[in-house]
């Protein structure tokens, strides 16, 4: 299958289950980086596999497509025969819209939220920020300086509101803890080199905690933190969000804000069914648990037993947490931005 792609990168067909839905047999999902990042790239690729199964379709993995252009994969991938595009990447979602019109098969993009074209074109541009906003609520409780950090590498509209949310829940737990924001550039998703450099100096500035955002460049971040001690001599911890990185961790993962996007993918497999899609965007949230935070051994376990009482307060609608996706929001928020 797709012999004639000449583009460097990987894609594989699996077969989920045997397909069922006549209008229905074939998903894609088209990723800038490699699913083995244990962020954004792979949550959406095993997310993509698992709602395949669940909806009993085949599935197209088109991964390491890179930020540029990606008409000409998502042409091929039309060709094959998918009937949906998931173009996992704030970069495609002008791509994305074009390929709907031009070959008829729905795509579904990021970071548009007004682009959405029934039958065509769904948006889902997903905030974590109550799980943010939990994190936020741990930092302040943990900090020894009094100062915690905020490193992205971007800021698209699910950045900022978790970004937003995070800082909320610090303000929250403790008003007086001093919040750093720093931007490694306007789409620096995969430098972890800036992550790296961009991680000290906020370390230096007195940060203790840094909640990392960035993709590829997160692992630059962790650098950072693995190598630097706080103002105060202790040890950096970091939050991370969208993935799972326990495994690689060497005792500075505080937590992560993780997403599990399979009940997004599965609602849209089955709105393309019932001619539904495009008429609605997707959510995540703490009460399905498709956002959630995780639990480390750097964790202080009083304070995760009042943040876990914290979830169930956001789930019961006792406290309320609103996204905020724009970047001045987030700054309005903060100490210092930089």
């Amino acid at each position: 299958m797709m012999k004639h792609l000449l583009i460097s990168a990987a894609l594989s067909v699996v077969l989920a289950a045997p397909a069922f839905a006549a209008d229905v047999d074939t998903i894609a999902i088209l990723t800038p980086e490699q699913g083995s990042d244990y962020g954004w790239n792979q949550q959406g690729v095993d997310a993509a596999k698992a709602a395949a199964e669940a909806t009993g379709v085949e599935i197209i993995v088109a991964e390491g497509l890179g930020y540029g252009d990606v008409r000409a994969p998502m042409r091929e991938i039309a060709a094959d025969g998918a009937d949906l595009m998931i173009a996992h990447a704030s970069g495609y979602n002008t791509a994305g819209p074009e390929i709907a019109e031009e070959t008829g098969v729905a795509v579904a993009i990021v970071d548009s939220p007004d682009a959405l074209v029934p039958g065509k074109v769904a948006d889902y541009t997903l905030s974590g920020h109550e799980g943010a906003y939990l994190a936020g609520r741990l930092a302040a409780k943990m900090t020894t300086t009094g100062t915690v950090g905020i490193v992205v590498s971007g800021e698209p509209p699910s950045w900022n509101s978790q970004s937003a949310g995070f800082a909320e829940g610090v303000k929250a737990e403790n008003p007086d803890v001093k919040i750093l924001y720093s931007v490694i550039g306007p789409a620096a998703y995969s430098d972890a080199a800036g992550g790296n450099r961009v991680t000290t100096s906020v370390i230096a500035a007195g940060a203790d905690i840094i909640f990392g955002q960035g993709n590829g460049s997160s692992f630059g971040m962790i650098q950072a933190v693995e190598s630097n001690k706080a103002t105060d001599g202790s040890d950096v911890l970091f939050i991370d969000v969208i993935g799972d990185k326990s495994e690689l961790d060497k005792g500075h993962l505080l937590t992560s804000v993780l997403w599990d996007m399979t009940p997004v993918y599965t609602a849209m497999i089955e709105d393309l069914k019932a001619d539904k899609f495009g008429t609605h965007g997707y959510s995540i949230s703490l009460a399905d648990d498709s956002v959630k935070l995780v639990k480390t051994p750097q964790v202080d376990e009083k304070a995760w037993e009042e943040v876990m009482a914290l979830r169930e307060q956001i789930i019961a609608g006792d406290i309320k947490v609103e996204p905020k996706f724009e970047a001045e929001d987030v700054r309005a928020l903060v100490t210092v931005a930089e």
